[in-house]
């Protein structure tokens, strides 16, 4: 549901009815007291056992921005962009995953990801507290994609959170933080 999923394609990936999982998200609405499926689309929860949960906020102005913290870019050939950017420009390789890799640009994360794509590259805006940035944009009328989530957990621990929006023109950018456990 928070990605978008409709009634029957979650059903089919849960391998349960149709009915059953409306009958569940009437129960989850009702319990989280929530309007409707675009509320809980944008409900931010942040699981207790996240280090973000535990994180005590440090942000003196909730609107700013931080420093582009990754800058993406799709390419046709991982393979032959791991070798480009690290070796021939010489990048830092952080690290890779299938299709994925990342490269340090002087404290910037460039991330690669194999495929065919628009071109346009997503700026991720580092912040020290990505609940509260995200409220404060979207009380200054940044429509969010969707609402602060986890999108990996490192080996020690640290978890990487962002929130997807847009510019005026479409374009992607987002917000990141980084929690450590």
């Amino acid at each position: 549901m928070r990605h978008g999923l409709g009634n029957r394609e979650i059903a089919r990936r849960r391998g349960i009815s149709a009915d059953a999982v409306k009958y569940h998200f009437q129960n989850v609405l009702l319990k989280l007291a929530l309007p409707g499926r675009a509320a809980l689309r944008h409900w931010t929860v942040i699981r207790r056992d996240s280090a973000l949960f535990a994180k005590e906020s440090d942000m003196e102005q909730p609107g700013m921005l931080g420093a582009i913290g990754q800058i993406s870019r799709k390419v046709a050939d991982i393979a032959a962009a791991r070798v480009w950017y690290g070796e021939v420009l010489g990048l830092q390789h952080l690290y890779s995953f299938g299709d994925l890799a990342f490269f340090d640009c002087g404290g910037t994360r460039l991330f690669l990801s194999e495929g065919a794509g628009d071109g346009e590259s997503i700026l991720y805006f580092r912040v020290p507290d990505i609940g509260l940035a995200h409220t404060a944009l979207a009380s200054a009328g940044v429509e969010f994609v969707s609402a602060p989530h986890m999108i990996h957990r490192h080996d020690d621990g640290t978890e990487e959170w962002m929130a997807f929006f847009n510019d005026p023109e479409g374009r992607a950018l987002a917000i990141m933080a980084q929690a450590k456990a």
